[in-house]
């Protein structure tokens, strides 16, 4: 393979992605978060990209938009899955930097199920050393129990057009079964209701987060904030960490 590019042997054509650069501006933020289904981490992101005005990326939006719209992206992790194979990092390092080039990145992003392992952490690191303004990533990870994690994703309920997320103690929609931002179906998701199922994704999450958690510990980037708080007080933490990390 030529150095700097993706390709799928007898599939879509080669994508040459590793010499492209991002603009950013000198007051620019990418914030990742992190924190197991049911932290409120995406309540988190929604926040954040409404008061700072920058977008939230998040993975899995970026590989249902490619699949759809057919980038070239888009086709080459289909050649993977559709062999069942494991989409690799360089393809979803690939499809981050070409939404980071989009203008709305330019001041910044809040980062959702990326990165998740050192390779893309790394990847990331270089793809911000590369920008103009040579930024650092504000590294928050939402910390929350796992019996309380139990009892907020059992509990959760999800929109059916919007992904809003509700749970029907702590935050149940205005209308049984209406979305309040579109009016969509409320649901339970099948993989909500077996408790069973529930423990292992909360398992598989914390082997694969831990050691990504760690790697930005020990740079001094990462800040612990306790999940276990209102909405409100975790956001405020969430906030003068950010504060304090553009001092």
């Amino acid at each position: 393979m030529v150095p700097g590019q993706l390709t799928a042997g007898n599939g879509p054509r080669a994508i040459d992605y590793q010499e492209q650069t991002i603009v950013t501006a000198a007051s620019a933020v990418y914030i990742v978060l992190f924190g197991a289904q049911g932290s409120g981490k995406g309540t988190q992101a929604r926040l954040l990209q409404d008061e700072l005005g920058i977008p939230q990326v998040a993975t899995g939006d970026l590989f249902r938009y490619n699949l759809k719209t057919q980038t070239e992206l888009g086709k080459l992790a289909k050649s993977y899955m559709d062999r069942g194979e494991l989409v690799p990092d360089d393809v979803t390092n690939a499809m981050v930097q070409d939404r980071f080039r989009q203008e709305d990145c330019h001041c910044g992003a809040v980062l959702d199920g990326y990165p998740r392992n050192i390779i893309q952490a790394q990847a990331l690191d270089t793809l911000l050393r590369r920008s103009g303004a040579a930024v650092r990533p504000v590294a928050i990870y939402i910390k929350v129990s796992e019996h309380e994690l139990m009892c907020r994703l059992t509990g959760r309920r999800v929109c059916r057009q919007c992904q809003a997320s509700y749970h029907v103690t702590f935050n149940p929609p205005k209308v049984v079964g209406v979305c309040d931002r579109c009016s969509g179906e409320v649901y339970q998701r099948d993989d909500d209701k077996d408790e069973a199922a529930i423990g292992r994704r909360l398992q598989i999450y914390f082997e694969e987060t831990v050691p990504v958690i760690d790697y930005y510990r020990r740079r001094g980037l990462l800040t612990e904030v306790d999940g276990q708080q209102s909405i409100e007080q975790v956001y405020q933490d969430i906030q003068d960490a950010i504060r304090v990390a553009a001092d």
